[in-house]
């Protein structure tokens, strides 16, 4: 019988949710951590027992440990557990576990993900649905990342990165896109394509497999899945399953659009107004839609409760007006994610001085989509791009950031290698009504932190 369970790594957006809907169902949570971030500060509050840094000691008195898959088999945690016979699981063997019993509903996709999931988590909870969730991220209406709720529907962010969503077993898969991305794990889109056909495999007998049409990667997948498998698409224009017609900017500078499903002449649902910007957000709207109406609950009062969705955290987070300038944080970090962030930006701010601060994640990443980088931040007016943030990755002697900026066709990119020098520059730099977008999955959101800090005590350039 399983009591105790320890996480290493337990301040990450993964295994910190894992912890809360485990302390929320009666379980004893402990874990580690080499940093006591916002997320372990939340699960410590919560009632674990986090503690500084990894040591032997932590995992005694555990049944099993999780460990998150940035931590490697020689971690002395993991030494500890396995000489004491206590098993240790990644995300991908626990998960499936977890979600035993429930109405599972996996949400996966190179980009979206995030906000797709904070939808429907949130679209359940207006509608009085109470699911339990795991999201990569804070939901803003809810104000955490990770519940355990007393409904039936287990909602959860299914994500690639270390085959973690193979161990999942869903009633309903959605696909938001397949684009190659974490070639550490995939080294060629071939093989970042088998795992999303694996996972599509990995639905239950009789469950659905809802695409975004508009994604050619998604719509290959579903093409290739087997035909007694029931199949539902979205999409903007196109007669889909769930498509969008009539979209337009609102006031507010975002999309207002009707859905329609096919085959229907008159709409299900007209002037669906969103609170967060971008064609991309429409699309995974229609994604939160499909699955309302999949679990056959109302669409208007599911359009309804869209309508209030505020957004994730760090996904077009808008931080707020400092002196005049609009600072909004984004975890854009692929060249798709950029440019799909960045277009957003000149749609709601068509007439502002957009700036973008993007800091590489990854050297792996960096160098395969290299290309792609060099052509995604054209809708800019002014970039700015700092040395890469390595994550889980050694630094490499023979490349440096410096080469993407050299290779740019955008006539203001610079290279600020260090966070700091960014941040000056920038306050001697930014004058009121422009707008501030710091692109990172890094620790380059301390640059909106510290200009946040800085404009509000008066500091600002000419």
């Amino acid at each position: 019988m399983i009591e105790h369970v320890h996480f290493i790594g337990i301040g990450g957006t993964g295994l910190s949710a894992i912890a809360q809907v485990l302390l929320e169902r009666g379980y004893k949570v402990s874990g580690s951590d080499q940093e006591y971030s916002l997320l372990a500060q939340a699960v410590d509050q919560a009632g674990a027992k986090v503690m500084n840094g990894h040591h032997a000691e932590n995992v005694q008195g555990a049944d099993i440990v999780v460990r998150s898959s940035a931590i490697p088999d020689h971690n002395v945690e993991v030494q500890a557990a396995r000489a004491a016979g206590i098993p240790v699981l990644k995300r991908a063997d626990f998960l499936g576990r977890l979600m035993e019993g429930q109405f599972g509903v996996a949400i996966a996709g190179t980009h979206g993900k995030t906000t797709t999931t904070s939808m429907v988590s949130w679209m359940l909870s207006a509608l009085n649905q109470d699911p339990t969730f795991i999201v990569g991220g804070v939901v803003q209406n809810l104000g955490v990342n990770a519940k355990a709720g007393s409904g039936h529907v287990f909602v959860i962010e299914a994500d690639e990165y270390d085959y973690m969503f193979l161990g999942l077993h869903p009633q309903i898969a959605v696909i938001t896109n397949v684009e190659h991305d974490h070639p550490d794990i995939f080294p060629t889109p071939d093989v970042f394509h088998q795992a999303f056909r694996d996972f599509a495999r990995c639905l239950v007998p009789g469950g659905v497999l809802l695409f975004c049409a508009d994604d050619e990667g998604a719509a290959r997948l579903a093409s290739e899945v087997n035909e007694e498998q029931k199949t539902l698409s979205y999409g903007i224009g196109s007669p889909h399953s769930y498509h969008a017609q009539n979209l337009r900017l609102n006031e507010l500078g975002n999309f207002t659009f009707d859905l329609y499903k096919a085959n229907h002449e008159e709409p299900e649902v007209v002037g669906i107004a969103l609170q967060i910007p971008g064609e991309h957000n429409v699309q995974n709207a229609l994604a939160a839609l499909a699955v309302a109406d999949i679990l056959d609950l109302s669409l208007p009062l599911a359009a309804q409760a869209l309508a209030e969705f505020q957004g994730s955290h760090r996904r077009f987070e808008v931080r707020g007006e400092f002196a005049g300038v609009t600072i909004i944080d984004d975890y854009a970090h692929h060249p798709t994610e950029i440019r799909a962030t960045l277009k957003a930006a000149r749609a709601k701010y068509p007439q502002q001085t957009i700036w973008a601060v993007w800091q590489p994640h990854t050297f792996s990443r960096t160098r395969t989509l290299f290309e792609d980088f060099t052509r995604a931040f054209r809708v800019a007016d002014k970039v700015i791009v700092t040395k890469v943030f390595p994550a889980r990755e050694p630094i490499p002697i023979d490349f440096s950031a410096q080469e993407i900026v050299d290779a740019m066709e955008h006539p203001t990119a610079r290279f600020l290698p260090e966070l700091e020098d960014v941040t000056e520059f920038l306050v001697n730099s930014l004058v009121p009504g422009d707008i501030l977008i710091v692109l990172t999955a890094g620790n380059a959101i301390q640059i909106s932190a510290q200009l946040a800090k800085r404009f509000s005590s008066g500091s600002i350039g000419n």
